[in-house]
């Protein structure tokens, strides 16, 4: 009985807050305040992972940014058109990208080959061949980016294993499940060309029906955090976490 009653007050609780939140909107709205002052505070509403700038900075700017979303429809549907050869031409043709490469590269150099011993047949100039070098500036900078972004990773694995925070456990768990099941129905071509091909949809869309999205993820987080309320008063509270929370009063 105190444990139905303990179950209770939780769900009341986030209702509660629930209810707050939505009459706090309310009364705001009903007071006719400035527009101004509504436009700030149209600013601050909810968004997807707290994003606060807009979506063409969240993808990192420029021209990256410009082909996820379409600014320029002829280089967008282009990208999008070649990633789709490229992964018909290796998935459902089952071509091979090392052969594919050396039947390239045969045929490059066969042709120049030819070419610069017959121009002094044919009285005409040998082709230029340009000398190509890779940058050492970019490769440094990816590096650099790919660095932070490991060792990003490597202390959440950390974070995770240490056994602080149970709900992060739980949520790197199912990530990982899904991503295992993900992998199981694919290969990694068809992986990344499926995130390719979200990339240049999921945010187009999001930024043409941003304040529908993030009303609608707002009641979804809301009911996700109702339900991991009840789920923590029946299950995660009654796990013994051993010495840690001894440590934790301390």
């Amino acid at each position: 009985m105190a444990e139905h009653d303990k179950e209770d007050s939780v769900i009341e609780s986030v209702m509660e807050k629930i209810h707050n939140h939505d009459t706090s909107s309310d009364s705001d709205s009903d007071h006719g305040k400035p527009k101004s002052e509504s436009d700030s505070l149209k600013s601050k509403i909810y968004r997807i992972f707290g994003r606060e700038k807009p979506v063409h900075k969240v993808l990192g700017g420029g021209k990256p940014a410009d082909i996820f979303l379409w600014r320029n429809k002829k280089i967008s549907a282009g990208v999008l058109g070649g990633a789709t050869a490229i992964w018909v031409l290796f998935e459902l043709l089952e071509c091979h990208l090392l052969t594919l490469v050396c039947y390239f590269l045969i045929l490059a150099l066969a042709l120049l080959f030819l070419w610069s011993n017959a121009s002094t047949f044919i009285n005409k100039s040998p082709p230029h061949i340009p000398e190509v070098r890779i940058p050492e500036e970019p490769v440094l900078q990816i590096a650099a980016a790919l660095r932070i972004e490991i060792n990003w990773a490597f202390s959440v694995l950390r974070d995770i294993a240490s056994g602080r925070d149970l709900k992060k456990f739980l949520t790197g768990i199912a990530g990982l499940w899904v991503l295992s099941i993900v992998g199981s129905w694919c290969n990694f071509l068809t992986l990344f060309y499926i995130a390719f091909v979200l990339l240049h949809t999921v945010p187009v869309f999001y930024e043409k029906y941003e304040d529908q999205v993030d009303a609608f993820a707002e009641k979804a987080m809301i009911e996700i955090k109702k339900q991991y309320a009840v789920f923590d008063a029946k299950v995660l509270s009654k796990i013994p976490m051993g010495p840690l929370k001894g440590k934790k009063k301390d």
